[in-house]
């Protein structure tokens, strides 16, 4: 809800200058996902040990906190500083995937998953909907204090809605044992296919991140100032109805016929929709591109933790997850960067084609990885026959 006028509120802060503001509005947009990126594993293990209900409690808690209080900065550095500490707390929805895939059984994974991230998507749709319509009636200030409270309202639901049940949803015993971090890691690398997967989660928020900083101002150069507001919240929207349409359809396939195989046709779908980006002349044009662009990203989050869910034991979900929403959360970062360096080099043009390259390169190494380990009956079980 708070994203799309971060930088409108800093201008409010005081007299600066545009390069100031533009200056501040990257950093303080950043510097959530770069403690974000550090902490999230430390949250997956916490929750590991400890149970996932009390830390997404505490999370949401934190969360609500930090958007309050910002409501009540006077000063850029406050500002900063409170996005600083909403990183630190901002892993309730990986924990929240953690605790779902490990309260389902695996093969039905993909589809519960999906659904929960229709739900995220809904979220990312309508945040900025309505953070808008407050800003607009209310003034900014006022609007952080209001969404404090539905992050409140969610640490309230989990804490009377939610019972953690001690499942024993598998046979098999190492999904009981304690790990320790190395030995999280030593997992991680000795499976070649899980590895790959998680490596791409950076590769995909690259380039779903490129051109998000950038999509207005190609909006108003295809389609000219008129109502750019309205035209860029089309095509940013655009995107997520795709990812609202097939993200549980693509979590149903995938349980049905392997995650690694939808995966490597949604990333090859994706690279092949994103490069006519390059070539558009109109507005319709660029959003029925970001629709098509929606369906193929939409299936790779679900199937991605789908598969993490199958191939990590449940006693090192949230710490493995974790570790997965670090790369997605360095992926956030590098992106908007890499997205900026080239448009302002190279034009936007450069943008799209970069980017397709990028998902086309991910599909043919998750490709070869597949096909090496897992398709030619290269099963990498080493990891499960050595511990037992």
């Amino acid at each position: 809800m708070v994203l799309p006028f971060i930088s409108l509120y800093i201008e409010s802060l005081g007299n600066f200058s545009d390069a100031y503001v533009q200056n501040w509005s990257g950093w303080i947009f950043a510097i959530t996902f770069v403690s974000a990126f550090l902490f999230s594993p430390i949250w997956g293990r916490i929750g590991d040990k400890y149970g996932r209900k009390r830390i997404l409690i505490i999370l949401a808690i934190g969360l609500g906190l930090s958007v309050f209080l910002m409501g009540y900065a006077t000063t850029v550095w406050q500002l900063f500083l409170l996005r600083l500490f909403m990183g630190i707390v901002t892993g309730f929805i990986p924990m929240s995937q953690a605790f779902i895939s490990t309260q389902t059984p695996k093969e039905i994974a993909g589809k519960v998953l999906g659904t929960l991230q229709t739900g995220s998507i809904t979220g990312t749709l309508m945040g900025p909907l309505l953070g808008g319509v407050l800003a607009d009636a209310f003034g900014y200030a006022s609007t952080f204090k209001w969404v404090s409270l539905t992050v409140f309202l969610s640490a309230i639901i989990v804490f009377f809605g939610i019972k953690e049940l001690n499942l024993r949803i598998s046979e098999d015993d190492s999904d009981y044992k304690s790990y320790s971090s190395k030995e999280v890691i030593l997992h991680i690398i000795r499976k070649p296919v899980l590895l790959v997967v998680m490596l791409i989660s950076v590769l995909v928020q690259i380039a779903h991140f490129s051109i998000q900083p950038i999509l207005s101002l190609f909006v108003a150069e295809i389609h000219g100032p008129a109502s750019i507001a309205f035209f860029s919240g089309m095509a940013f929207s655009a995107a997520g109805l795709g990812n609202l349409l097939m993200t549980r359809r693509w979590g149903r396939l995938g349980d049905r016929i392997g995650y690694i195989k939808i995966l490597i046709f949604l990333l090859f779908m994706a690279g092949i929709v994103y490069l006519p980006g390059a070539f558009v002349t109109n507005i319709w044009q660029l959003v029925v591109l970001r629709f098509l662009l929606g369906i193929s990203i939409g299936g790779i989050i679900p199937v991605r933790i789908a598969y993490i869910r199958q191939e990590a034991p449940l006693s090192m979900q949230g710490e493995v997850l974790g570790y997965n929403t670090s790369l997605r959360f360095l992926g956030n970062i590098i992106g908007p960067a890499l997205g900026g360096a080239l448009s302002g080099f190279f034009g936007f043009s450069s943008v799209f084609v970069v980017t397709s390259v990028l998902l086309i390169i991910s599909g043919v190494i998750m490709l070869v990885t597949w096909y090496k380990h897992e398709y030619s009956g290269g099963h990498s079980h080493s990891f499960s026959a050595s511990r037992h």
